[in-house]
């Protein structure tokens, strides 16, 4: 019995050890990648001059916490450091028509 429990234990370590292997995430690990997602998201909004409010209607899968925490650590840096928002040219400002191309 005892010659057959070492070499067991040791083929059972080695599967557990490899779960990381196969991509099993653990709850810990799933929950540490959706912070670091939603703080991604809101320092991101932040550099493209985007509003919190504008940035939580356009990722509404993304935590609220985690994106206002990245948003803010980000205008801090930005204050810090006196970087200038970078707004994003796919979006037309409030207010501003789009341009048509035909004239009439």
């Amino acid at each position: 019995m005892r010659r057959t429990t070492l070499p067991l234990l040791l083929a059972a370590s080695a599967l557990v050890a490899g779960c990381d292997a196969l991509g099993i995430e653990t709850a810990t690990a799933v929950n540490a990648r959706k912070e670091a997602e939603g703080r991604a998201v809101g320092s991101a909004c932040r550099h493209a001059v985007r509003s919190i409010e504008s940035c939580f209607q356009s990722n509404p899968r993304a935590g609220k916490a985690a994106v206002f925490a990245g948003w803010r650590e980000m205008d801090q840096y930005m204050r810090d450091n006196n970087v200038v928002g970078m707004p994003s040219e796919g979006q037309a400002e409030p207010g501003k028509p789009e341009a048509s191309g035909s004239k009439s």
